[in-house]
Parts: structure tokens; sequence; C-alpha cells
């Protein structure tokens, strides 16, 4: 299967919904390729209770002339102006076609691919329950119930208020809010929210809902206790220590950009994000980036990215421009969240020598301490050559021992050998308002 598009964009969270959204409002035929089985991404997901702004948004989404392929991901580049895509079904898929994966052609590329939670290895993180903060919070909009449940949300940034007060609603009891960074690191940030109401008012909002909850800075969990699930989860807070009965840990240290993709299209990165000029424009010709994979700002600064990279692709550079002016200013929040969330360098001494880094292949810190680089420790220990491709691991040694992963390669996700040797098939343009 083979489709041409003059847009397509790559991620239906918030940065490529705007930018999908855009694109076609320009006239122009725009296709979307998304993991999820419905946009929103992670943050969006499951619209219940969504805010206004995000609902409408969705609506012009949903109301758009758009080729919709949710449930896909992209796992190999056969050539320039080509993706090729499989269905995360693909391996139960009844006919060879739907097997074999579709080829996406482009005049223009968007990536919206987001950003994911970072672990940190500590005993006992690998019990049943110990859920990363934004896992648990999607399980828990997908139907699993935790009233009644106590819950210890733990790590660092925003997200841990947000998803407090999310589970809070459900009828879960937070045990405890703790946050690694200190008080007097967090604070610039606050004042940065001062110029922005909304923000100021969304994280007040979050507050007020776990009012009856304690929120700890300088404050991360050492161990995770437990038989075949958790049952206890040890704190430490100024040297001291004390233990906390709860039925989940929810535990998150910031977030990581999915830059993969964008680094197997050889656009150029910058200390770990995609480099992307004011009109979103990568190092790579006719290749835009927005939201999470230039850097950590939220939803209000997705949206705007994939507003301008949308209008930038489509060929609007002075209505791209216009935004752009009210995006330099949303910069600042960037970085003052990066450094509130500085990791605090005790972390790194959390792991015993015997605890599993990589989770995929059974690899322990002190098989890992031995090697001088990511790949070092790849050839030796297989870390991060699992089906995660690293996205766990890769995370956790970068902070343990500074390493960054080198170049990636071909398939990102893992793929079915039909999909990776597919032939080129013949290009189909598509009609608009279809959804795989």
């Amino acid at each position: 299967m083979s489709r041409a598009f003059d847009i397509l964009v790559v991620g239906a969270g918030p940065a490529g919904i705007a930018a999908a959204v855009t694109a076609a409002e320009c006239g122009l035929s725009v296709g979307v390729v998304d993991d999820n089985p419905a946009p929103g991404g992670q943050i969006w997901r499951n619209g219940a209770h969504l805010p206004a702004s995000a609902r409408r948004w969705k609506m012009r989404f949903e109301a758009a002339p758009l080729v919709r392929l949710q449930g896909w991901r992209i796992v190999d580049r056969p050539q320039p102006g080509t993706v090729r895509a499989q269905s995360n079904d693909a391996e139960f898929a009844p006919d060879a076609a739907a097997r074999d994966g579709a080829d996406l052609h482009y005049r223009q590329l968007i990536l919206a691919t987001g950003a994911r939670e970072r672990f940190l290895p500590f005993p006992g993180w690998t019990l049943p329950n110990v859920i990363g903060a934004g896992g648990l919070d999607a399980m828990v909009r997908g139907g699993l119930p935790i009233a009644g449940r106590r819950v210890v949300v733990a790590g660092t940034g925003p997200l841990l208020l947000a998803v407090a007060a999310h589970l809070a609603s459900r009828g879960a009891t937070i045990a405890a809010i703790c946050e690694q960074a200190s008080a007097a690191q967090i604070a610039p940030l606050m004042l940065n929210l001062i110029t922005q109401p909304g923000k100021l008012w969304q994280g007040a909002s979050y507050r007020w809902a776990t009012r009856n909850s304690r929120y700890l800075t300088r404050c991360w969990p050492v161990a995770a206790r437990g038989d075949e699930r958790l049952r206890s989860v040890i704190l430490q807070r100024d040297g001291k220590q004390w233990t906390v009965n709860c039925d989940f840990l929810a535990c998150g240290f910031h977030l990581v950009p999915n830059t993969e993709l964008a680094a197997l299209l050889g656009c150029s990165l910058d200390n770990g994000f995609v480099s992307a000029g004011e009109l979103m424009q990568t190092s790579v010709p006719g290749i835009w980036c927005a939201g999470e994979p230039t850097g950590i700002g939220g939803v209000e600064l997705s949206l705007l990215e994939g507003q301008i990279a949308g209008l930038a692709a489509a060929g609007k550079t002075q209505a791209a421009q216009k935004l752009a002016r009210r995006r330099r200013g949303a910069l600042s929040f960037v970085r003052a969240l990066g450094r509130a969330c500085r990791l605090d360098s005790q972390l790194r001494h959390l792991a015993a020598p015997e605890t599993i880094v990589c989770r995929c292949e059974d690899v322990p810190l002190h098989a890992l301490r031995v090697h001088t680089g990511w790949r070092d420790a790849k050839l030796h220990t297989r870390c991060g050559m699992g089906p995660c491709q690293g996205r766990i691991c890769g995370g956790a040694t970068e902070f343990l021992f500074g390493w960054r992963a080198g170049s990636v390669r071909p398939p990102l996700f893992p793929a079915l050998v039909s999909t990776l040797g597919g032939t080129q098939a013949p290009v189909v343009t598509t009609s608009p308002e279809e959804t795989l």
C-alpha cells in the first residue's frame, strides 16, 4: 500500500492535531499517522473530562478533510520523501497487504512525536503496580478502577500534580506527592507563571484538588517493597527515611522527547531536542517539528508550534511569522521548567548493584558500570536492544552515566519482516476523511 500527501503529520497529540488541522484548512492534502487508536495523544486521551479548548481542537480535527492512520507506527524510511508505517495489529491482520504496511510519500513532513516519561531505577521499581505517573493516569482513563486505592505520586515536574488531582477525582487516596526538586529550585518557575495566569490557575486548581495530601519537596522513593505486587514504598527526605503503605506508586522523573524518527531522518539535535527555527523548520529541508521534541513546554506551546509548522509547511509564511512572535515569549517557560526539573545528583545512587536497569534484557546496574558508553554497553550486555529499543533504559543511563545514544537505525519499533522487506507499491492518492 502506498499513499501520497502534500503534508504528512506524524503524531496526533495537541501539536500534531494543530498542525494537521491548520494545514488541511489551507486546502492541501494532509495525512496523519499516529500509534494510538484515537487522536489526542497522552494528554488528550479519552476526552470525557477535557477542557473546552481541547474539545474544540478535537472537533476541528474530526471535521477537517484528513486521511487518518490511527494505530499505525513509522518503522522505517526507505527513501527520501517516504516513510514506512506498520499497523499495530499487523501481526494479526488477515490479509498480506495489511501485513506489508504502507509507504507514505510526502512533500512536507511535520514531526509531532511528543515525549515519554523518564524512569530511574531503584530497588523494587519492577514490582507490579509501580507504574509511570502518566502511565497510571492513562490506565485510569482507560477504565482501571482506582477508587479507594492508596497512591504515592513521585518524581518531578508539573505532571505529578496533574496526575494526583485526576486520581483523587476518581476516588483514589493520594498518600503523598513527592517532588525531587527543592522549593528554592521550583520558586523561579512559580514566578514565571505570574505572567501566564492560565497555567497559574491550572496549577492552583490541581493543588486544591489534592489539598488533603502531603506535598513534599526534596523527597523521592528509595525502594519499593512487596511480594507479588507493591505493598509499600520507602521515601527519603533530607536524609530521613520512612515507609508508606500503598497500592500504587506512580513515578516519573519529567519527560524525554521522542526524537528517534527525527534522528533517523537526519535532523540535527541539540542537547537531546530537535533543533528547530522560528517557523519550526528543522535542519532537513521539507521537515518541520513541533511540540515536545523541540522543548518540553506544555499544551499551549505545543498547540502554538503545531499551528506555526502547519502554516509554514503549507507556504503561509507571513501567518506563521505572526504566531512565531507569540512563541518567543512562551519559550521562557520552557527554560524555567527545565531548570525546575533538573534532577538531584543523589538520585544517581538509588539503584543497588543488582537493580535491573534494562527491563527488556534484564541487565543489572553492576553489568553496566564496567562499560564506557552506550554502544559498548549494548554490544556486551544487550542493554537497549529489547522491544522498547532503549526508550526506557536510555533515559536512565543518560542520567546515571552521561551516555547518549549514537546513530538510530530502522526499525524504530518491532516490525514484521514482510513490512521491512516490502517493495514499492503503486502510489494511491487517497480521498479526505479516510481513517485506517
